[in-house]
């Protein structure tokens, strides 16, 4: 009988990771989903008014790390039209070839699952199937390379996940607000394992390339609000793991984090609808992400930066486009 493959030392870190004893499980109180979303409601009731009638606000990890970053380039991407491009599409690739890998019969082979990750989401009638299907072969060349880097980099890392684990990749979860004029929501790249009860067991893991940022902790913290809502029973871990690196920044979940996360969200949230309404001047926040920027020719802040004029620049490069 042919017994599993050993695993690297890499793999058995995130083993290691996944793992809890059920005395070491923190045990949540029952009623906290029932308190955190009220606490939202009656901290954003008094804001909803500034919206139009008819008008739904969606509030994503995305969007919360924007606004709580440079507002003016959270206005200028509210009102730029959307446009594909390889470095964007890339993650959207390589994470829905990481699905067909974890559940793909037999060793999976990176290129064929970026191949048919492709193929897939080329049949889509969204935009991105449109950028697929009309993209030039050398942008097609290139992004099937920097995918099939990503899902190798993972199997690399990340140990066969065995069915009792309960893995689920892509995992969405949405708490409406307020008669959904509030909508918050979210794409969790990987979930493992389950609650017991209100004995937490859940790992939520976001794949991230480049180094680390603070930014990367709130965007957990978000999805971890978002899951104690759903299910009621918090996560037992939050985990950024760094592929370039092949190394874990892990995070337990205590209730004074979800609070803490509930106090960031509903401040973001008012700052997107006073932006909106026109009630608060944008601020300015230079950093990485001013390279990405659609206002950077008309902003001498930005541009500042980019030259490194600015005496506040600092060189770790952390986030993707």
């Amino acid at each position: 009988m042919i017994g599993e493959p050993e695993m690297n030392p890499a793999q058995r870190e995130v083993v290691e990771l996944l793992g809890a004893p059920e005395s070491e499980r923190p045990r949540f109180d029952a009623g906290l989903r029932h308190e955190l979303r009220a606490e939202l409601e009656h901290e954003l009731a008094p804001l909803v008014d500034q919206l139009d009638q008819d008008d739904q606000l969606f509030v994503s990890k995305h969007k919360l790390s924007q606004v709580h970053g440079c507002e003016a380039r959270y206005l200028a991407e509210e009102t730029e039209p959307f446009a594909w491009s390889v470095p964007i599409a890339r993650g959207t690739v390589a994470h829905k070839a990481i699905e067909l890998g974890i559940s793909w019969r037999g060793d999976p082979v990176p290129t064929e699952l970026v191949d048919e990750s492709l193929a897939r989401l080329s049949q889509g009638s969204d935009s991105m199937g449109e950028f697929l299907r009309t993209c030039g072969e050398a942008d097609r060349a290139e992004l099937r390379g920097q995918a099939t880097d990503r899902v190798t980099t993972f199997f690399d890392c990340f140990p066969p996940l065995k069915p009792v684990w309960r893995p689920v990749p892509e995992s969405k979860v949405r708490v409406e607000l307020l008669d959904a004029r509030i909508v918050l929501s979210g794409k969790i790249d990987l979930s493992i394992g389950k609650a017991n009860g209100t004995t937490a067991g859940k790992v939520l893991i976001d794949l991230k390339t480049g180094g680390f940022a603070p930014a990367h902790l709130d965007d957990l913290r978000f999805y971890a609000l978002l899951e104690s809502i759903k299910i009621g029973t918090p996560p037992r871990l939050l985990a950024s793991y760094y592929l370039e690196e092949g190394r874990a920044h892990a995070e337990a979940v205590s209730e004074g984090l979800l609070h803490a996360a509930l106090a960031r969200t509903v401040d973001g949230v008012a700052r997107m609808i006073e932006l909106r309404a026109g009630s608060r001047a944008p601020t300015k926040r230079t950093g990485p992400p001013c390279r990405w920027c659609p206002i950077l020719d008309a902003c001498s802040e930005g541009t500042a930066w980019c030259s490194g004029d600015d005496p506040e620049r600092f060189e770790s490069d952390t986030t993707d486009p």
